[in-house]
């Protein structure tokens, strides 16, 4: 019979998934930064807008140009590694345990550059920039940057997954508290 991990061992294994792949990806930007200075992500202007959410605003002309709110850059970092908590979620419950247990590079890569969407059609449209950066003084090179920036979100759900593989004992068969690998 095929190992499946249990409720709670899934449930830390994609919060591992998605913190560690989140992490993997800042790493990458810090790297691009010394090395190509690429610049890296502001993550306090997703905390601004969602800090202007409560008052109805969810979209701006700049966000830039928006009022400041209370602790933008922690809300900002945190809401981002939760997205990747989410994403990773997301990926386990399309791909199945399997992306935990035996995982291989395709797949994990594919969904990172899958997840663009989400910052091209939903944040920087929100945030003044446009549809797939379109507003930006250089929209091809920002294109680039979120394209490479969900790629190595990708390649990180795979680091991770592995890593956690190799380190963390599989589930084991025949408990009451397991989840099928399809769930």
């Amino acid at each position: 019979m095929e190992a499946v991990l249990n409720r709670n061992e899934l449930i830390i294994r994609i919060v591992l998934l998605g913190l560690g792949a989140t992490a993997f990806m800042d790493l990458w930007a810090i790297a691009a930064d010394a090395l190509f200075g690429v610049p890296q992500s502001n993550f306090a202007v997703v905390g601004r807008w969602l800090g202007h959410m409560p008052e109805g605003v969810f979209t701006h002309d700049s966000i830039r140009k928006a009022a400041p709110v209370a602790n933008e850059a922690a809300l900002g970092w945190t809401a981002h590694y939760c997205v990747g908590v989410i994403f990773a979620a997301v990926f386990v419950a399309v791909g199945g345990q399997r992306q935990l247990l035996q995982p291989g590079p395709v797949a994990p890569i594919l969904f990172g550059l899958v997840t663009v969407v989400a910052p091209f059609f939903i944040l920087q449209p929100a945030l003044g920039a446009g549809i797939m950066a379109a507003n930006k003084p250089n929209p091809d090179a920002a294109r680039l940057k979120s394209l490479m920036s969900h790629f190595s979100f990708g390649l990180g759900l795979y680091v991770v997954a592995y890593g956690l593989s190799r380190l963390a004992p599989k589930g084991q068969s025949g408990s009451e508290d397991q989840v099928s690998p399809a769930e």
